[in-house]
């Protein structure tokens, strides 16, 4: 096993363990909703520290529910992931075909330096 795939499977191990290890210590049993996210938090921490706060605007959108929420925001995450990695293959193809171009015009100049005239010597 190469270094890299070494590498490459640790990552994925450290990967499955952080999102398996939350569900099977039960971490979140205590609270009515276990996996709730950062804005909610925040928003129950707040009504608890100053009752009467009003927030400063509203959203544009308020999805109907909490899923629809959480699939509006995996869409968000995959759509990034996708201009992320196209942005990242571009750069790489581009990266490769500099160097394949490079790789090629070296070697037509070394065919064109072998290359010996015939008329050289003939006088």
């Amino acid at each position: 096993m190469s270094r890299n795939a070494k590498i490459n499977t640790l990552l994925l191990l450290i990967v499955a363990a952080l999102a398996v290890l939350p569900l099977a210590l039960g971490l979140g049993d205590d609270e009515e909703e276990p996996f709730a996210g950062a804005d909610a938090q925040a928003e129950t921490a707040i009504t608890e520290l100053k009752p009467d706060y009003e927030p400063w605007f509203s959203p544009l959108y308020e999805p109907p529910s909490g899923e629809v929420e959480s699939a509006l925001f995996a869409l968000q995450a995959a759509i990034g992931a996708g201009v992320l990695a196209y942005y990242f293959g571009l750069r790489k193809g581009r990266r490769q075909g500099a160097e394949q171009a490079r790789a090629e015009q070296a070697r037509a100049e070394q065919a064109r330096a072998e290359e010996v005239p015939s008329d050289i010597g003939q006088d």
